[in-house]
């Protein structure tokens, strides 16, 4: 089954307008060489273009490459309405593994923190996930000193069952949360 490139909105309109969209891959490859995506139909903020996230851009930048059908399934822009450039980054890491698990990323830009957008983006998410029969696992990884991520996916059912060393992020613990397809 295909994974759809089209914007994944939030799943309560009537709450939130959020929308994920598909980064094109010209912006991937542009950003991870330090561009500043100039292909990108949004403008992109410091932070976005800046150290702490380079090296995400450099990692999907080389997972597309090797593995373009991962494109609609890795890191969105996070666009919310009245918002001239997108508030962050969100998706999955990839497409399901063989045991149907997917393990979720975002980053919202420091100045637009606290105001609910790596909520939506994982409601998001999580709803994606749910309505692919193939995905039977959400994973997250966080540092243990990140307290509000874990906090945000404490409250969505994600327990903990490991950690794990990232070589750019040092320890992480695993959370992880099984889907029930409706």
């Amino acid at each position: 089954m295909t994974m759809t490139s089209s914007a994944w909105w939030h799943p309560v309109p009537a709450q939130s307008q959020m929308r994920l969209v598909q980064i094109p891959e010209t912006v991937f490859h542009a950003t991870a060489r330090g561009g500043f995506a100039v292909s990108s139909a949004f403008p992109l903020s410091p932070y976005l273009t800046g150290s702490e996230c380079i090296g995400l851009w450099q990692m999907r930048s080389a997972q597309l490459s090797a593995r373009p059908a991962d494109a609609p399934w890795v890191t969105r822009f996070v666009i919310v309405p009245r918002s001239d450039m997108p508030v962050g980054l969100a998706g999955f890491h990839g497409a399901p593994d063989g045991a149907g698990m997917v393990e979720i990323g975002y980053r919202i830009d420091p100045l637009l923190r606290r105001r609910g957008y790596a909520r939506e983006a994982l409601e998001i998410m999580l709803q994606v996930a749910s309505s692919r029969p193939e995905v039977r696992t959400v994973r997250a990884t966080i540092r243990p000193d990140n307290r509000a991520s874990r906090a945000l996916v404490g409250g969505y059912g994600f327990r903990e069952v490991g950690e794990q060393w990232d070589d750019e992020d040092g320890r992480e613990i695993i959370f992880e949360a099984d889907l029930l397809h409706v």
